[in-house]
């Protein structure tokens, strides 16, 4: 990600650009309200790091211009501690408010932690096992193992996303009969069966000890996998 921190204390802004830079970040930094709104037009920013009280423009009004033109992630970091700067802040956009002084350990943790959940929220539909050795992609409806397509039956595709939306929950054939065939299948339950021993010759590295699809006797299956 890409940060840009708006701060006058230049010895502020050095630690936490240090800091951040560590961590892998790309980051811009500037001293004055005019140079960071400047950066901010002309860059791709994905998070501010703004002081509120600079020499030339308010924080608060950066703010403001800001959020006109972007749902950019800022966080206010400040020495206006009391409850109204606080309310005023997020009420005129902040996703974060900090008050000074403050760790620029905490600063990362914030910062990482944010990074973390906008990859689960870009990746919320693709579940992803092994370290990306297996990938279900709903919105395409196509799998990947070690990065290669595998073909899939729509049918079979809805029984694999079925039990790895849920790993380690143990599904009967009758539960899995509704949710892929839908309640109104009028078959065999043992359909299901087929299902997994083909799903099994196209997922699993060894169909006789299979490491994704369990079956749990007497019940059904159980999908297991380390989810990333």
């Amino acid at each position: 990600m890409n940060i840009l921190i708006i701060e006058d204390e230049a010895r502020v802004a050095d630690i936490m650009t240090k800091y951040l830079e560590k961590e892998g970040y790309k980051v811009y930094t500037c001293y004055t309200g005019r140079e960071g709104l400047d950066i901010f037009y002309h860059q791709k920013i994905d998070i501010v790091l703004l002081d509120l009280m600079l020499p030339d423009i308010q924080g608060e009004d950066i703010c403001k211009e800001m959020r006109q033109i972007s749902n950019t992630y800022i966080f206010m970091i400040t020495a206006k501690g009391n409850l109204d700067s606080k309310i005023d802040g997020f009420t005129i956009g902040a996703d974060e408010y900090l008050v000074k002084p403050v760790s620029p350990r905490e600063v990362v943790a914030r910062v990482k932690a944010l990074d973390m959940r906008k990859q689960r929220e870009e990746n919320k539909d693709i579940l992803i096992f092994d370290k990306g050795r297996l990938k279900i992609y709903l919105e395409e409806r196509v799998i990947k193992v070690d990065n290669e397509e595998i073909p899939l039956t729509p049918n079979e595709f809805e029984l694999l996303y079925e039990l790895a939306s849920s790993p380690g929950r143990v599904f009967t054939r009758d539960q899995l009969i509704e949710a892929v065939m839908g309640i109104d299948f009028d078959g065999f339950d043992r359909t299901i069966d087929v299902h997994i021993k083909n799903l099994r010759k196209k997922i699993e590295q060894d169909t006789k000890t299979p490491k994704y699809i369990k079956t749990v006797t007497g019940i059904g299956y159980k999908f297991e996998g380390d989810a990333t």
